[in-house]
Formats: C-alpha cells, structure tokens, sequence
C-alpha cells in the first residue's frame, strides 16, 4: 500500500481533482514512483478509477511500466477485476502477456479471481491461453483449482489450442488439481474435454488417486462412455 497522505495513495483511493490539480502544478509527477516503482497509474488501476486512469493515459502516463516486482497496470486491473480500466489498457496498446517477475499474467489473476468477464477481454486481445507462471502453472490450473467452472468452459472454448493435461512443476494437470478440491462440475467438464485420468504427478498419483469415492465413479463413467 502507498503511504498515506502522498499522491500516489489519492490515486489509489481515485481523488480525480486532487491528482488533476497536482500534475498541473508539476507534469513531472505523472512519470514519477513510489517506493514501490510504481506510478500513478498504477495505484489508479488498484483503485479502479475508469476516469482518473483515462486522464493519466491521455497525459502521458507509460502504459506497460513494471513496479517492483515487474507486475504492469493491466496485470493490476486485472488481478483487482477492473474490468471497464482492463479494456482501457488493452485498447491503448497494453502487452496483454506480460508476466510479473513470478510469471503471473493478467489472464491467470483473473482466472483465478473468478473474473469471468475480464478473461473473455483478454483472450479477445490474443493471452495466451497457455501462458505458465515459474510453477508451471496454467490460467486453466488456476480455473481449475479455484471451481471457476464457466471460466474452465471459457478456456477450453479459446480458439487457441488449449494444452488442457499441461503440468506444473509438480506434475499436477489442471484434472488434479479439480479433483484434489472436489470441483466435481470442474473435473467432469475436464474429462469430457480431454482431461487426462492416468496423467501421475511427482508423487505418482493420478487424478482419481486425489478424489472422493463419488467424484471418482462419475469421472470413470464419463470417461467409459467417450471410449
């Protein structure tokens, strides 16, 4: 969080004429950061002020500028659910794949949070609907994990090629990882699309050594009838 009382906390908190009237007695502040290296911009896009983050980027304000931790305003917007502030980036000409020094991308915050309508703007912008984080971990891992069901639904659906039995570093599929936190609706959409039931992590288990007994009949159903 900025500290309290200083331009960059206005931002965040979407004071549009105090930070209007600031930059007009000093146009230096719209490229100056934080101890954070983050600009007004981005605390704009934390806060979710459509209007103020507008009025920066028709002043000037870099678009695609790395904080600390390399995370971008849209990879903010997105990962907060600003879905009006998202569009904004995308249609100024943000790097829609851009990964923070983690490797998270916008696509994979939001498909994580649960913001559907923010998943279906960024893959319109060509995400990469494979893109991994540094363990390995897939927008569709973090649907999958997380039961996000109509964003898994959103994700296979891509006119990209989904690698829907991609691993982590851990060896875990998307599959696994619905099963281990009984996403029963989530698993079965998965199998039905591929989903892989004799993928092994690290560890040697499949999917169905991670489910309940009843996830485990319904996934070997669904799998008997595809076969």
């Amino acid at each position: 969080m900025a500290r309290p009382n200083t331009i960059f906390d206005s931002a965040h908190k979407g004071d549009f004429e105090l930070v209007k009237t600031k930059l007009e007695e000093d146009p230096t502040l719209l490229t100056k950061v934080d101890e954070n290296e983050r600009l007004l911009l981005h605390w704009c896009c934390v806060g979710g002020n459509y209007k103020l983050a507008t009025h920066l980027i028709e002043l000037g304000s870099p678009i695609d500028a790395r904080d600390d931790t390399d995370t971008t305003p849209l990879i903010l917007a997105a990962s907060a659910g600003h879905t009006e502030i998202v569009s904004l980036l995308l249609e100024k000409g943000a790097n829609v794949n851009q990964q923070s020094g983690e490797g998270h991308s916008a696509l994979q915050y939001a498909a994580s949070k649960g913001w559907f309508s923010i998943c279906a703007k960024l893959l319109e912008y060509k995400a990469n609907v494979n893109i991994s984080d540094k363990r390995g971990a897939t927008p569709l891992h973090r649907a999958a994990s997380k039961g996000n069901l109509e964003i898994v639904r959103l994700l296979i659906d891509s006119p990209q090629r989904l690698i829907i039995n991609s691993r982590d570093a851990y060896g875990f599929t998307p599959l696994h990882l619905a099963c281990e936190e009984d996403r029963q609706d989530v698993a079965k959409l998965l199998v039905q699309n591929g989903g892989d039931l004799e993928t092994k992590n690290r560890d040697g288990q499949t999917p169905l050594d991670l489910c309940t007994m009843h996830l485990k009949k319904a996934l070997e159903i669904i799998k008997s009838k595809i076969q």
